[in-house]
Order: structure tokens, then C-alpha cells, then sequence
């Protein structure tokens, strides 16, 4: 059966979209999902996302890593499923959600998309990094070489290391450019390489830098490899809650396969 299908990216972060809310796809098959996001034998993205009908919101997201496996929240995805929502004359400049680490919030305006995350009030602070989970498990840690570091091979080896494992969490590299401007370059588990953006990724860092007095603002300008993001939020007794990803969500292609 032929699939149509829809390609998005933001900041580079890209993803291969397809309208499930008849409910024919099928999601079981992993093979599959791994083949349309093969950039060699297939249509090539980061991810795979479906949009599906929900009863309360306005729409479903279920998120696929380019290995074929349901996996946690993707920012960028979000983001890009929410200007590909508009596009399909789902909703008009606002949406709400529902993805696998709960409801989120948005509003789309051009191509510029605010995505609210979720609230963290949880940041585990240790010498040489900053765990914490933004809807994904993400390592924060400083790399001043971070232009020619190697980001696939020391990634891989913090991601598949101790106290991760197998489960892994995704690792991002940070060097401070200003008071309020980071640049990152992270390792996405499940895509198991560098990607040029990762949402969740940006976030981390953001509420990281905050957290470790890098910074004091509460905008965050984030520089990654595909553009430039932005990151706001409210900080609570050291709780942070209105978190917003800011940034570019563009239509690229649409085909059948």
C-alpha cells in the first residue's frame, strides 16, 4: 500500500509526517518506521511522527526515533507536528496536545512555533555535569572545543556508560558564548549520532545554565547546528515551571512511498 507522507524540519531536526487519524498505519511495524527514516533507502529524517484524533484535545502525537521504536518527547517533533497540524487545517494558530510525556500547549504564528514543555523540579547537579528530564533524559555538560569535538564518539560513550546503561539518556555538549547565549551540539539517543537540533536537548540546557548560575536571564538563546532556538521560562522555588521552545518549524516535501 503506497503511504503519503510529509517532510518538516526545524533547526534542521528533521521529520518524516504522516496523517494517521483514519488509523491506517501500522504502527507495529518497527522495520518499517526505520525504513521511511533511512536517508539512504528510504525518505530520511531524524523521526517519525503521526497525527492522530484525540477525544479531549485537539490532536495526538505519537513519536517514533529513526530506529523505529516509540520513544520519548521530542520537542522539535512537537513543533513541527504542530505547523504540519495547521497545515492540514486541523487547528488555526493554537493547539493543545497530547504526547507521550502528557499535554502540551502551543501556538504557531508564520513559522515560528511556541511549544510549552513540561515543568522540572528536579535537577541533579554534579561536578562535571547536569542531569535532568525535560520530557527525555538529558546529560548537560561544558566543551569549550565544542566546534571539532568529537560529538559522536564521546556521546556514545556517555550514553551507553554508567549510571545510563542501556536506557540510556541523551548527551549535550554546551560552550557559553554570552550571559544569555549557549551554543549546543547534542548526541540523540535512538538516533544514535549527532542531530543539527534537539528541542528537549535546547531546554535542558537552558534550565541547566539557569540552575548552575551560568545565567541569570529567563530568555535563553540557544545556537545548534541547524539555526537558533529559544528558551523562556518562570522559575518557583528552584521549581521551573512556563517553560516554552521557541523556533522555526518548515514544510519541506511531501511524496508517496
Amino acid at each position: 500500500m503506497q503511504q503519503e507522507f510529509f517532510k518538516y524540519q526545524g533547526t534542521g531536526n528533521d521529520f518524516v509526517m504522516i496523517d494517521n487519524r483514519q488509523q491506517t498505519f501500522d504502527k507495529n511495524n518497527t522495520k518499517q518506521i526505520a525504513f521511511l527514516c533511512d536517508r539512504r533507502f528510504g525518505i530520511g529524517a531524524d523521526g517519525l511522527i503521526l497525527l492522530e484524533n484525540h477525544n479531549e484535545y485537539e490532536f495526538k502525537m505519537v513519536y517514533y526515533n529513526s530506529d523505529g521504536n516509540e520513544s520519548t518527547m521530542c520537542g522539535n517533533g512537537g513543533r513541527c507536528l504542530v505547523a504540519f497540524a495547521r497545515d492540514m487545517g486541523v487547528i488555526e494558530d493554537k493547539a493543545t496536545f497530547e504526547a507521550i510525556d502528557g499535554m502540551h500547549h502551543a501556538s504557531i504564528e508564520g513559522d515560528i512555533v511556541k511549544l510549552q514543555m513540561l515543568d522540572v523540579d528536579e535537577i541533579q547537579k554534579y561536578e562535571n555535569h547536569v542531569f535532568l528530564d525535560t520530557g527525555s533524559p538529558h546529560h548537560v555538560q561544558f566543551e569549550n572545543d565544542i566546534e571539532t569535538f568529537d560529538i559522536k564518539t564521546e556521546g556514545a560513550r556517555i550514553r551507553y556508560g554508567a549510571p545510563y546503561n542501556q536506557a540510556g539518556s541523551n548527551v549535550n555538549f554546551v560552550k557559553k558564548i554570552t550571559n544569555d547565549t549557549f551554543a549546543v551540539r547534542t548526541y540523540e539517543r535512538g538516533v544514535e549520532d549527532e542531530t543539527l537540533s534537539c528541542g528537549t536537548g535546547v531546554t535542558a540546557v537552558a534550565l541547566a545554565m539557569h540552575a548552575t548560575n551560568e545565567t541569570k536571564d529567563s530568555l535563553i538563546n540557544l545556537k545548534v547546528q541547524g539555526g537558533e532556538l529559544k528558551v523562556s521560562f518562570d522559575v518557583d522555588n528552584e521549581a521551573y515551571k512556563n517553560v516554552w521552545l521557541i523556533g522555526p518549524a518548515k514544510f519541506v516535501f511531501k511524496g508517496t512511498v
